[in-house]
């Protein structure tokens, strides 16, 4: 989906989409992320090609770390589309709930094929031999964040953030769920930018590229319903 043009005072009122329960959404987002997982799994029958990824892979910890990434992302998504009257941020918020659940449901199923655990190591530690880590804060010596200082680094929510998100209400809540999920977005992009550095694998360096693509588009969209909206 696309963002709907601003339509003009005399042309008819615009088709925004259809409202759909929450319950119908998580049940669609599952779906997703299940034929992302069946796609993955059939493209391997018949492949005798090079060695996976190895457990100290960039593909691999950029696998569990986008995974992360991404659930907190589809949850707040799936908040502020819940409760917001704003056809435009209803529109986003399904496009990054339903985009971002099936590149989870993808990464998890490399881990699967690749032998891997679906979490393991330090979190951004695969990113410090990359050019991108270093620009993003990640220690070049490979020592190890702390939880909280990963997740600062990627841009994620803090716990009373998303309580917040979940307390408020109208305009407010979709402010405020624009400027976590820029943040967010920001976060991702080095991310992508060291897996694209570091990684060799074709599947995941196409995944990061389209990360890359998609989510420097949805910052653009997301700075200019900031200016529409007003939030400060």
């Amino acid at each position: 989906m696309t963002l709907s043009d601003t339509a003009s005072p005399d042309s008819p009122d615009p088709v925004t989409p259809t409202r759909r329960p929450w319950w119908v959404i998580a049940l669609a987002l599952l779906g997703v992320a299940g034929l992302a997982f069946a796609i993955g799994r059939f493209s391997m029958f018949g492949n005798s090609g090079p060695l996976p990824p190895g457990e100290t892979s960039a593909e691999v910890g950029f696998s569990r770390d986008m995974q992360v990434h991404h659930a907190q992302a589809v949850e707040m998504a799936m908040e502020i589309y819940r409760k917001t009257e704003d056809p435009e941020v209803r529109v986003l918020s399904y496009d990054i709930a339903t985009g971002q659940s099936a590149q989870r449901g993808e990464m998890f199923d490399w881990l699967v094929q690749w032998g891997v655990p679906q979490g393991g190591g330090e979190m951004m530690a695969w990113m410090s031999a990359s050019e991108a880590g270093h620009d993003h804060g990640v220690p070049a010596d490979a020592a190890p964040l702390a939880q909280d200082e990963a997740m600062e680094l990627m841009g994620m929510a803090s716990g009373a953030e998303l309580e917040e998100l979940r307390a408020a209400e109208g305009r407010a809540a979709d402010c405020l769920f624009l400027e976590l999920m820029i943040r967010h977005h920001e976060g991702a992009l080095p991310m992508a930018d060291a897996l694209l550095e570091l990684g060799s694998e074709p599947r995941a360096l196409q995944l990061a590229a389209t990360i890359r693509a998609g989510q420097s588009a949805e910052l653009d969209a997301m700075a200019s319903l900031q200016q529409r909206l007003g939030c400060d």
